[in-house]
């Protein structure tokens, strides 16, 4: 059985569990240490259970705890290697065993335990960001966030994944009408920022196949995005799209509380 539960998505902090009976994975740690135990043991599994962390990008609400975390339970850290490098100078995770570090290149897949993960590379203001997706016991887990914008690579990527795992970030409207600066309305618009509900809609219908069961949507924006927005959105045009097919369940990813997303038996 394959596992994908976030304990933390948003952009104040994210943190995935990804894992099977064997394998227990996580996917950034960007909360608090405390949170990710907690956020484990709600999902019944140990802290010192975990084969390794897999690190999207170095930007602070993807790495927060992984300092506490790699000095605690000693363990190892995934990313390419000039997210790894980035996070010798991160402020505020404090020091980390560089021997703990496990280079990732792009579309180059590995093996740890029974999970083959499999790194691509996503459009984002990081040095080197990948996404991934996770395969065991012939399914396939698919995760992309922070990104600004998706192209034939990626959905190739992500193409065939039962469960996915993808970024609403905000609804283009509220983001134009509200306070934050022009610069920065446009670094998140831009194709190096993040993803619109309208535009994980799109990805989405790219993606639609018979053996998509579940959706996940994550990483929504606290002041440019409701829940029930980004779910609306995507339904609506999923709902659309689906041509004869049973429609995926669709959730959206807790902010501050964790979710059981799906279990592919």
């Amino acid at each position: 059985m394959m596992r994908l539960c976030s304990i933390a998505s948003g952009s104040s902090g994210n943190c995935v569990y990804v894992g099977t009976e064997n394998t227990h994975l996580l996917v950034d740690a960007g909360i608090s240490g405390r949170r990710i135990e907690n956020g484990l043991k709600e999902f019944h599994t140990a802290p010192d259970q975990l084969s390794g962390v897999f690190v999207t990008h170095e930007h602070s609400d993807h790495i927060q705890g992984l300092g506490v975390l790699s000095r605690r339970y000693h363990l190892p850290i995934y990313g390419t290697k000039e997210t790894l490098d980035s996070l010798t100078k991160a402020p505020g995770i404090g020091k980390i065993d560089e021997s703990l570090f496990c280079p990732v290149v792009p579309d180059q897949p590995l093996e740890v335990g029974d999970i083959r993960v499999n790194p691509f590379s996503i459009p984002h203001d990081a040095a080197n960001p990948v996404c991934y997706t996770f395969e065991s016991g012939g399914h396939k887990l698919g995760m992309a966030t922070d990104l600004g914008t998706y192209d034939g690579y990626i959905i190739e990527k992500l193409s065939g994944s039962e469960i996915l795992y993808l970024e609403a970030n905000h609804d283009v409207n509220m983001l134009m009408a509200g306070a934050y600066p022009y610069a920065l309305k446009q670094r998140i618009l831009g194709r190096r920022g993040h993803l619109s509900n309208d535009s994980c809609a799109g990805l989405i219908c790219e993606l639609l196949h018979e053996g998509l069961q579940s959706i996940a949507l994550a990483h929504l924006s606290r002041e440019n995005n409701y829940a029930e927005l980004a779910y609306e959105t995507v339904r609506c045009e999923v709902e659309g799209h689906v041509c004869g097919m049973a429609c995926p369940a669709i959730c959206v990813a807790g902010r501050d509380v964790p979710t059981g997303i799906a279990a592919l038996a």
